[in-house]
């Protein structure tokens, strides 16, 4: 069902935006008036996730691919363009965890942490800027003009570090860097740089593991080590002020605050949202 519109003929990308917050984040923007280019790595649930937001009157586009590939961010930024003539918010959501500690920690596992965290943001905010750039000015001269937006996800891994997660908290810590560099950069073109560090969410990435067997997600052939025991989960919520896990919706609410006008006057701020949770 649509909402009252706030973000009425906006053009936005969801990378990552098949499962988790990034579903819920895409049906959010799709129910207030933004045209959807929701990106993911994994065609069937992509696919699933556009024809439902088609299926409730909003509009949206699949783009499947892997966000590491060089080509990745040029193929975004043409699919905006070619598919509704536009680009307004840009949201860097794509990520997963590959975790162990320093020492058990090779090359490949560092690198692809950097890869999926920063260096595939990186590109597609590179790939965004000569339209940026050119459209702020035409809008300077015509009297248009209005703020777009970057939203970037980040961690409380990467504000504050987690046991085991070298590699993600690293590349989380990067983007920050580029959030408020871009925030710099960009104000000048009327750009919102902003980045939301996620707490614990309730996600495939942290759920509790069934039985002994641990749970593991499929990324780029990679079978990867996913989740919490039981206890471990309860542990950390013992940790949270808010007593509990948020809720993709309620994680997707919080980028969906930088999307909105509201925002117009906050650039290269980090936003936890985390129940209160600071460190994992």
């Amino acid at each position: 069902m649509l909402s009252n519109q706030r973000l009425k003929d906006r053009v936005a990308l969801v990378t990552g935006g098949a499962r988790g917050v990034g579903e819920a984040l895409a049906h959010k923007l799709a129910d207030e008036g933004a045209k959807v280019v929701v990106g993911d790595l994994d065609a069937e649930p992509l696919e699933a996730v556009v024809a439902s937001i088609k299926k409730g009157g909003g509009e949206a586009t699949a783009l499947a691919g892997d966000v590491t590939k060089d080509d990745y961010g040029d193929r975004a930024v043409a699919c905006m363009l070619d598919s509704y003539g536009g680009l307004d918010i840009l949201i860097n959501n794509a990520g997963y965890i590959w975790n162990s500690s320093i020492h058990k920690t090779e090359d490949e596992q560092w690198q692809a942490m950097l890869d999926v965290h920063v260096t595939a943001p990186f590109r597609i905010l590179r790939a965004a800027a000569p339209f940026i750039r050119n459209s702020a000015r035409a809008e300077e001269i015509e009297g248009t003009g209005y703020n777009r937006k970057v939203v970037n996800i980040s961690s409380i891994s990467g504000l504050y570090g987690a046991a085991t997660q070298i590699g993600y908290s690293a590349g989380k810590a990067a983007l920050v860097g580029v959030t408020r560099t871009l925030a710099k950069e960009w104000g000048r073109y009327r750009v919102n740089v902003n980045a939301v560090a996620f707490g614990f969410i309730e996600t495939r990435l942290t759920r509790a593991w069934e039985t002994k067997s641990v749970e593991q997600i499929d990324v780029g052939g990679r079978s990867l080590s996913v989740g919490f025991t039981r206890e471990a989960r309860e542990n950390i919520k013992e940790n949270i002020p808010l007593g509990r896990a948020g809720t993709p919706e309620e994680a997707a609410g919080a980028v969906f605050l930088f999307c909105t006008r509201e925002s117009d006057y906050i650039s290269g701020e980090i936003l936890v949202a985390g129940g209160g949770l600071l460190s994992l």
